[in-house]
């Protein structure tokens, strides 16, 4: 048979897995997989057991966050496995998975890996360390990944963000800027920022079309979304405008497509990755590592690959 390691986090999303671990450890068995099931332990317990151990599988399964799918990825990576991995989404957010067309029932999304293709991704380099699918820092990364899902949910994910933003404006939050200058595709820019990023996702933070129209997360190129600082709240409400209608020609945004970023930043800037602190980091060097990786999905069903 087969070996499988399945790696999961027994607490993401309110512990759902436990529900369902019997049933997917049953799809897998009958899939023709002998299986390795790890509740990991710690933080970085999913890296540090990949890392260590996931050469000798023919197939990776993670299981909770976007945290959860880094830390496995990140282990596949350093540990220089050529394995496929497949993922199981068990968090709150969820933006890997979700654009690549991974069910979130937990059940389908095992019937998926058993059954589905291995198809390459591309990865991110954020200097010497890897993210998934988005590099970030601002104002949408201090509110997205810090708001409670089911208010989102609730009232949905833009229109959360958007009250939120215009609320910290409100308090007088307009004064917070990040300088950064920004180099790819053989030009120059240095402005005022509110938020930051570059990515390679349909959605990020939950709310679909952030990164722009036309994401293929093979294509060998990542997104970067720059928003400069807006001096009134006029300004505010216009940025919040072209978001919406995801025009990203407005005057207030930088967008770029390219394979690789190199930023430099003015000011302390604490960043996230794949929505975890990435640190505080003043030289950044960004590309994407074209079709390193591979995922299992069903490719009538994922939007965000290339033929």
């Amino acid at each position: 048979m087969k070996k499988l390691l399945f790696v999961y986090n027994p607490y993401s999303g309110k512990g759902q897995i436990s529900t369902h671990l019997a049933e997917i450890i049953d799809i897998f068995t009958k899939g023709g997989y002998d299986v390795t099931a790890h509740p990991t332990q710690a933080q970085n317990d999913a890296y540090s057991t990949v890392k260590s151990y996931g050469g000798e599988y023919d197939l990776i399964v993670c299981s909770g966050g976007d945290g959860t799918t880094n830390e496995t990825i990140k282990g596949i990576m350093n540990g220089g496995h050529h394995v496929p991995v497949g993922t199981i989404p068990a968090g709150t957010i969820n933006d890997f998975a979700s654009s690549l067309g991974i069910p979130k029932y937990m059940p389908d999304a095992a019937r998926l890996i058993v059954r589905g293709t291995p198809e390459y991704v591309d990865v991110g380099a954020f200097n010497d360390r890897y993210f998934t699918y988005v590099a970030a820092f601002g104002v949408f990364t201090e509110v997205s990944y810090a708001t409670d899902q089911q208010l989102k949910n609730s009232i949905g994910a833009l229109a959360y963000l958007i009250g939120a933003m215009k609320e910290a404006a409100q308090k007088a939050d307009l004064s917070k800027k990040y300088t950064l200058t920004i180099e790819c595709n053989g030009s120059s820019v240095t402005d005022d920022f509110i938020y930051g990023m570059v990515a390679n996702s349909l959605s990020v933070g939950g709310i679909k079309g952030l990164a722009g129209k036309n994401i293929r997360m093979n294509d060998g190129l990542f997104e970067g979304l720059f928003i400069k600082k807006p001096a009134t709240i006029i300004e505010l409400n216009q940025i919040l405008a072209a978001l919406i209608k995801h025009e990203f020609d407005s005057p207030f945004i930088y967008y770029f497509k390219s394979s690789e970023f190199h930023l430099t930043a003015h000011d302390d800037i604490p960043w996230t990755l794949d929505g975890e602190y990435g640190g505080n980091c003043p030289d950044i060097s960004l590309c994407s590592l074209h079709n390193v990786l591979k995922i299992m999905v069903d490719k009538s069903k994922c939007l965000g690959l290339e033929d």
